[in-house]
């Protein structure tokens, strides 16, 4: 396992802005912690300080997990979205979560951190409270799967791996 100060040293891709959003101000979290009514961890926040949201680097490009639909050993994490400053940001955010907990038919309350619609990795909000420290969580709206793959999000960073690390 890797530390958190090291993995938040290298987090994100610096070949792409690809997914970014413009700088997250304090302001952004306080009004995303209202409209999704849950404290976020301070690990997301301290990485979204350094970029709002965006393509993750190929050293931290993967979970270890038990089996399940993606691979036998992992779950992809490329991407981690941002906090939008506005509802129609062209990016996705962590404020589009509401909807999309809506449309793919997701448990509540979640906060989506990446995803494409088939799978998803969330905070998961259902057992700790709003003020807890969520698990993260590997959904397959596909199969209806769930599987945690962390206690907690600094427990899932300090997991992250490359995912050609991986044989499968």
């Amino acid at each position: 396992m890797t530390a958190f100060d090291e993995v938040a040293a290298s987090f994100w891709d610096p070949g792409t802005d690809a997914m970014t959003l413009p700088p997250l101000i304090p302001e952004l979290v306080a009004a995303a912690e209202q409209q999704l009514g849950v404290t976020l961890p301070a690990e997301l926040i301290r990485l979204l300080e350094i970029r709002n949201g965006g393509v993750v680097a190929e050293a931290w490009d993967a979970c270890p997990a038990a089996p399940n639909s993606w691979a036998g050993d992992h779950v992809p994490f490329e991407h981690l979205h941002g906090i939008a400053a506005a509802p129609d940001a062209v990016e996705m955010s962590l404020l589009d979560t509401g909807y999309l907990i809506r449309e793919w038919e997701l448990p509540s309350p979640i906060v989506l951190l990446s995803g494409d619609g088939h799978t998803w990795l969330a905070l998961d909000y259902r057992v700790c409270g709003p003020h807890g420290s969520p698990p993260v969580v590997w959904f397959d709206t596909d199969s209806g799967a769930e599987l945690t793959v962390a206690a907690d999000f600094r427990t899932f960073v300090e997991a992250l791996t490359a995912a050609e690390s991986f044989p499968d």
